[in-house]
């Protein structure tokens, strides 16, 4: 009897990439290796959604549309690419209306995608109908999610075979079509024997011809184990990935899987010779891009508080980049509590952001004392229904501080109601801004909103972190300027004893730029009695080469970002009259959009940056003349 051939996805280029780098990564600096791995005979590629989609826009001041032209064009028309979608928010941390969904799967066939793996965060099936429908009436091959998770030891509710089985009952009775169904375990700790009584029970629920995929991470250290297990329960595909994004946060790496696999009745179909060369090339792509000791490593404390690798990169570097990388610790023991009081969504997109959201505010505020707006919506129901049903009492909290009443309605439903959604609030932004009115256009503005529409301006700015040379470990690695910073500002990454530093150096001159840890709510409040001292005033670039000098003047006060971000939007201009409380700008940071609000009454006198700038913590948003 012959081995069984085990169909291999590599998620390097979409997953790999998320998980290791933020999704922040150029095009043209990975296509030879896509290029290599098709010369190698691989045939099956992950190359956008999650994060990939709108993190092009963002961070990459690339079209997403373009980059899966390209990768097309690498791979030749037979190569099966595949793409992730999450259920009704599509590729957004938001739910979308009808018309949107049902666009994404029209461009997406359009731009040369072949499969689209469909999740939703909370298990919820009426979040997969419509939107699986709509992936299979746009020509598209649909491969069905559920998605898995341990709880933290010592919390029960959910996640277990039974579980899912249940879930997928639902999705069969529901009759949505789909080609092929996926486990996914996006923090990588389900365990082994889970995986196996789930597929197990899968496999006797399912057509024998009805392929079923697993797909895990190496954050805990059993994502091997895990995927024996799966094929031993009947799986008949694993997603696999490369290094130099491979192991850790991210896939166990291809050749990894055909070493344990060699004497098993179970085989990949490669030469592994032929994949080390294409991860020499890989390396060879990848390697002035700046990779985090984080994203490399098997974090046992995932198996108390899940976090996929995707979002786990992502955060640790918004709070190193804000200084406060020492309360991570913190911030992901307060998972379990969050996960168990939210209604046990899955820890993936979006929800693993909602999750880490509120742990944040839990830490770095108080706990409970600032509801996460995500969090706060996913728990009143405008994501779906959760597996649990949320605390009662944060449900009110919830209620109480956004201002929202719960409800059981279909969130597709709710946004197809909502005048700031769907075809026509995309076109209105797209002619307010005298931007042309396309089907890929009106997709940008739906789903990256005001950050989609400075793309479209041609105002966004790259913010992909790069070294200039790398001498060594303890040594130090210069980094390429971020757009928007001052030109005088060196940065350095210092790795000594296995921890991270970043060190900025004030040119001419070699003064360092003290940036001290900033009190949140007392930033911008004179009155508070903050004792912090915001850091001197820098010479800084707005992004579009003009350099200013701005200070406060007597009288003045100088409103300040309390953390590096990006700027959404002013919403006042120089000249107008505002009063404390009044939100003067929106400023991104953390992946969650915050209201700068003034400090006192006056009138605005100064704006040195635009929307779209990035800014470093302490950047002055404005000046005010107050009265």
């Amino acid at each position: 009897m012959g081995k069984k051939r085990i169909d291999v996805m590599i998620t390097a280029f979409r997953d790999g990439f998320q998980s290791v780098y933020g999704a922040r990564v150029l095009t043209k600096d990975f296509l030879p290796a896509v290029e290599a791995a098709v010369e190698a005979g691989l045939n099956h590629f992950e190359v956008g959604g999650g994060a990939r989609f709108q993190s092009l826009f963002f961070y990459c001041n690339e079209n997403g549309f373009n980059m899966k032209d390209a990768v097309r064009e690498v791979t030749g028309p037979d190569a099966n690419l595949q793409t992730l979608a999450r259920g009704i928010n599509v590729v957004g941390l938001d739910s979308q209306s009808s018309d949107i969904i049902k666009l994404h799967a029209q461009l997406f066939k359009k731009h040369g995608i072949t499969t689209i793996r469909n999740f939703d965060a909370l298990n919820d099936v009426d979040n997969l109908d419509y939107s699986g429908r709509c992936i299979v009436e746009a020509g598209l091959k649909h491969e069905i999610c559920i998605t898995l998770m341990a709880l933290p030891p010592g919390v029960e509710g959910a996640h277990t075979p039974e579980f899912y089985i249940g879930v997928l009952k639902d999705i069969l009775n529901a009759g949505i079509p789909f080609d092929s169904i996926c486990f996914k375990d996006a923090s990588g700790t389900a365990t082994p024997d889970t995986v196996y009584r789930t597929i197990k029970k899968a496999r006797s629920r399912l057509r024998r011809k009805i392929p079923i995929r697993f797909h895990t991470h190496e954050t805990g250290g059993t994502s091997v184990v895990c995927y024996r297990a799966a094929l031993e329960a009947g799986a008949t595909g694993i997603d696999c990935s490369m290094a130099p994004v491979s192991g850790g946060t991210c896939q166990p790496d291809i050749t990894v899987m055909c070493h344990a696999l060699r004497g098993t009745d179970y085989d990949l179909g490669y030469d592994i010779t032929k994949l080390m060369k294409v991860e020499e090339v890989f390396k060879e792509c990848m390697k002035d891009y700046i990779d985090l000791p984080e994203a490399s490593r098997v974090e046992p404390m995932m198996f108390f508080s899940p976090m996929p690798g995707g979002a786990l990169t992502a955060n640790t570097q918004m709070m190193r980049d804000n200084n406060i990388l020492e309360r991570y610790p913190e911030v992901i023991a307060n998972m379990g509590e969050v996960i168990k009081l939210g209604g046990f969504g899955t820890s993936v997109t979006p929800v693993s952001q909602f999750y880490f959201q509120q742990a944040f505010n839990n830490v770095m505020i108080g706990r409970w004392k600032k509801i996460a707006e995500g969090y706060g919506k996913m728990v009143l129901g405008y994501f779906g229904r959760t597996p649990v049903k949320p605390d009662p009492e944060i449900v009110q909290l919830a209620r109480e501080q956004l201002n929202l009443e719960p409800t059981t309605r279909s969130p597709r439903l709710i946004n197809d109601n909502d005048p700031a959604k769907g075809v026509g609030a995309a076109t209105k932004m797209l002619e307010e801004n005298g931007l042309p009115v396309t089907d890929e256009n009106i997709f940008i503005a739906a789903t990256c909103r005001e950050k989609g529409i400075i793309y479209l301006k041609g105002d966004a700015q790259v913010s992909v972190r790069k070294k200039r040379s790398k001498k060594g470990r303890g040594e130090k690695r210069k980094e390429d300027e971020i757009p928007g910073k001052s030109e005088n500002i060196r940065s350095f990454d210092v790795f000594v004893d296995d921890e991270y530093f970043k060190v900025e150096i004030n040119e001419p001159g070699g003064s360092p730029v003290i940036k001290p840890n900033f009190n949140f709510s007392s930033f911008n409040n004179p009155a508070s009695g903050s004792s912090v001292r915001p850091p001197p005033t820098v010479p800084f670039s707005s992004g579009k080469g003009a350099k200013s000098e701005v200070q406060a003047g007597e009288g003045e006060t100088a409103v300040r970002a309390p953390l590096p971000g990006i700027v959404i939007k002013y919403e006042k201009k120089v000249g107008d009259r505002v009063k404390v409380g009044d939100t003067l700008a929106v400023v991104e940071a953390m992946k969650m959009n915050n209201n700068i609000d003034s400090p006192c009454d006056g009138e605005i006198t100064q704006i040195p940056f635009k929307a779209g700038s990035n800014l470093a913590k302490g950047d002055i948003l404005c000046i005010i003349k107050c009265t």
